[in-house]
């Protein structure tokens, strides 16, 4: 049997019991890198409008917020079971206009809870989406859309 070997020995020599290859400069590659949670950031305009929507229609907690100083563009975070948003008032953080798909279990009591609001600017149906989904699709005061889906099971 041949070993391959790699053409940097400082790469490819391993000290048994060291996981992965030495890494330039010296110490043991520790882990491989993994990813643990996404948190998107969605640019908003106003507060209020922010907390009617999020914390009072969709039912997600306020969990904190932040401010440079007075008179001076919100950052917060909103999270409901497990799932955080960022929300920005400051210029480059988001693209108003943004999508995303959030993928849950429960999609139908989460459309008659929305319902069950009464919220003024939205009235979300539920719809069968092409690719195998039960999805509602609220869009924010400020263009962004969140579409819910629950993966239908085969």
């Amino acid at each position: 049997m041949t070993e391959r070997r790699s053409a940097s020995p400082d790469l490819a020599a391993a000290s048994p019991g060291v996981r992965g290859p030495k890494v330039p400069g010296g110490g043991p590659e520790a882990e491989p890198p993994v990813l643990r949670r996404v948190v998107p950031i969605l640019r908003i305009f106003d507060e209020a409008k922010a907390r009617e929507f999020y914390a009072g229609f969709l039912g997600f907690s306020w969990d904190w917020e932040h401010r440079f100083g007075e008179n001076f563009p919100l950052y917060a975070q909103v999270s409901r079971s497990g799932v955080a948003l960022h929300l920005s008032e400051h210029h480059g953080d988001g693209t108003p206009g943004t999508g995303l798909l959030l993928y849950m279990r429960g999609v139908h009591a989460l459309h008659a809870e929305l319902r069950g609001k009464d919220y003024r600017y939205a009235k979300p149906g539920i719809e069968e989406a092409p690719w195998g989904a039960l999805t509602v699709t609220v869009t924010d005061p400020f263009g962004n859309r969140l579409t819910f889906a629950e993966p239908k099971e085969d």
